[in-house]
């Protein structure tokens, strides 16, 4: 006698309960592959997108093709090809208040050297590069069983929604190493706590992607893997270079940056004739200094402490564990961190990408309304930055209009996400049907617990 589960991917929860086999008729519990033929003109399809959006974006980063008078390039050109020159002497850039990055950072600053070509160009090549790992990685994952192509859609789409400044900054290839990392989660603990770690040496973030993994071997092998890289490469960073940890003293004497949620009630007391602080460039990015900037960066701390500790309420409290949940979890988590932070910085947004791709390559993700406002904000964003720019410096309606609206849509898709992953893990896996099955004699009962394991492993 086997009970017959629920839904596959709900056979277990996360809290120990009892997951029952599942005697699984062919094709009963996952979508029956695509055709050959229909498959490979998918693939065709999403390669040519890709490749005509990516050409797209060089005519862009080169200046063939201008969209805005803004030259965003200045920050490879210059300020790149200036940590690059410092570093190379085996020094951080303790004295430049501008650089603000974990010490892996200068890993990615120096990698452009090793390469033929202009600093500039070594960097575009770099982002090409990583950004079609990212693609490939994401379509590979696609094929295989319960998956989709939506999330390498997601990824078509929303990297050349950001315009020239996706290739312009290096946060391309720190999402590629946590899309990669996410990717391979579940299936190789170790490797993708590694390459997470290795992300969040670079640019912090990365690690937050590990807040959904499932209780038990998974977690305890991701997080380990994920600290000891994070601590063993810093260790080398730090032995081997002067002030890889300068950056932390920087962090502290920042206001609030122009594009950020924080800076809204500033744009529109300024418009009112309320605020009369000043706007200017402040540790590497154009900040609001003055009247309630140290009031609203409390506030926003508090609120990134306690957006936290809802992530560790739900972690707790989370029931049912499904294929998605790591990934819808890692979301929510970002998500959070971007809204509740002092800076929203245009490239933020390629991070958000990337997660929400990962998501959709899973059918029963919860976050599917998530992922469509992350990609209209997305194209707000190219909005603000490079086009109204200088409208939103100055506080002007159009530009408190374009930014306001993208700031609220990202507000939205945090709020949506939480919910949508709350609701997706409540509660208990469905109560098993007991049903009298005929069965072979050389058939033996499946141990406790692979119904589970299977779901989330099931390619």
């Amino acid at each position: 006698m086997l009970a017959q589960d629920g839904p596959a991917g709900q056979a277990g929860s996360g809290s120990g309960g009892l997951a029952v086999a599942e005697h699984r008729a062919q094709g009963a519990t996952a979508l029956t592959p695509a055709p050959p033929t229909a498959a490979r003109g998918a693939l065709w399809t999403l390669g040519a997108s890709w490749t005509a959006t990516r050409v797209l974006i060089l005519l862009l980063v080169f200046g063939i093709i201008r969209i805005s008078q803004l030259d965003v390039t200045t920050d490879v050109s210059v300020i790149y090809h200036g940590w690059y020159e410092v570093l190379q002497t085996g020094t951080f850039p303790m004295d430049d208040v501008t650089w603000q990055y974990p010490p892996g950072a200068a890993l990615v600053m120096l990698l452009p050297g090793m390469l033929p070509w202009t600093y500039m160009t070594s960097f575009f090549v770099l982002c090409g590069v990583f950004d079609a790992v990212a693609m490939t990685m994401l379509v590979r994952n696609g094929m295989r069983k319960g998956r989709s192509f939506a999330g390498s859609w997601v990824w078509v789409v929303g990297v050349p929604l950001l315009g020239p400044t996706v290739y312009c900054r290096y946060d391309i290839l720190v999402t590629t190493l946590a899309v990669a990392g996410l990717l391979v989660l579940l299936r190789r603990p170790v490797l993708g706590g590694f390459l997470l770690g290795l992300g969040g040496l670079i640019k912090l973030w990365p690690l937050i992607a590990l807040a959904g993994t499932p209780r038990g071997r998974r977690t305890r092998q991701s997080w380990t893997a994920a600290a000891a890289t994070l601590a063993a490469l810093a260790f080398l960073l730090a032995a081997g270079m002067n002030g890889a940890f300068q950056f932390l003293t920087f962090q502290a004497d920042r206001g609030i940056e122009v594009e950020s949620l924080g800076a809204l009630p500033l744009h529109f007391a300024r418009l009112a004739g309320a605020w009369h602080g000043q706007v200017m460039m402040n540790y590497g990015s154009v900040e609001m200094l003055g009247p309630w900037v140290p009031v609203i960066s409390k506030v926003a701390v508090l609120a990134t402490v306690a957006g936290f500790g809802w992530l560790l309420v739900w972690r707790l409290r989370a029931r049912r564990w499904q294929p998605s949940t790591t990934f819808d979890a890692a979301l929510a988590a970002l998500l959070i961190f971007t809204v509740t932070s002092r800076v929203i910085s245009p490239q933020y947004m390629v991070w958000l990408v990337g997660l929400a791709a990962v998501c959709l390559t899973v059918r029963g993700t919860s976050q599917k309304p998530v992922a469509a406002l992350i990609l209209l904000a997305t194209a707000l964003t190219t909005a603000e930055f490079p086009l109204m720019f200088g409208q939103v410096v100055n506080s002007l309606p159009w530009g408190v209009v374009v930014l306001s609206s993208r700031n609220l849509l990202l507000l939205a898709a945090t709020l949506i996400s939480c919910y949508r992953l709350w609701k997706s893990t409540k509660g208990t896996a469905p109560q098993a049907v007991s049903t009298v099955v005929a069965e072979p004699e050389t058939n033996y009962p499946v141990r406790p617990g692979i119904a589970y394991e299977q779901s989330l492993l099931d390619d």
